[in-house]
């Protein structure tokens, strides 16, 4: 049983959703794709992400005391309203990656799609104000984990969408096929 999530209900369904409309392939019985269904004890985990947030959750604190002691630096030199922006800015980006490590770890070691879908939509490529020598790691690490998540996330949702159509399937075919007929035959009486 996966272990609770401190994310609201409301978000963690909206999370879902959206990650349900954007991987699923929502297809017919009729349309000639074959589902390939795999068992429900493979892991589904993405290896790839784990390692790239692994160093990443090791290269944040430096990456926070560098800038930390850049934005020292220069904070003198910056007239007054820019500082305030820039500590803010500066705030709030070690609150974002915080949570978006965070939403990453538990979505990926979890199989947790909300919350993976979380992660993903907390990983935005935007100019970042800071110096471009710090970020380049930084943005090498968001760029990977990126491509990586969407990959999990996508092997997650078509695996999940499996056993829900599976345990569908188990649950509505034994009052339909449970009158000793065959499926035909209980369409036509019905």
């Amino acid at each position: 049983m996966a272990a609770h999530t401190p994310l609201p209900p409301n978000l963690r369904w909206g999370l879902a959703a959206f990650s349900g409309s954007l991987f699923l392939n929502n297809k017919t019985r009729d349309s000639g794709t074959a589902h390939t269904y795999h068992p429900a004890h493979e892991v589904l985990a993405s290896l790839p992400l784990q390692m790239m947030l692994y160093f990443n959750v090791y290269y944040f604190p430096v990456w926070c005391l560098a800038e930390g002691m850049m934005l020292q630096l220069k904070y003198h030199l910056l007239p007054q309203h820019y500082q305030f922006l820039l500590v803010a800015a500066f705030l709030i980006l070690l609150l974002a990656e915080g949570c978006r490590l965070y939403l990453g770890y538990v979505g990926n070691l979890q199989e947790k799609v909300p919350e993976l879908a979380g992660f993903l939509l907390l990983s935005p490529i935007t100019p970042l104000p800071l110096e471009m020598a710090m970020h380049s790691l930084f943005l090498a690490f968001l760029v990977a984990e990126i491509m990586a998540a969407f990959l999990a996330l996508k092997t997650m949702t078509k695996q999940l969408a499996a056993q829900f159509h599976l345990r569908q399937f188990k649950e509505g075919g034994r009052g339909w096929l449970g009158q000793g007929g065959t499926g035909v035959q209980a369409a036509e009486e019905g």
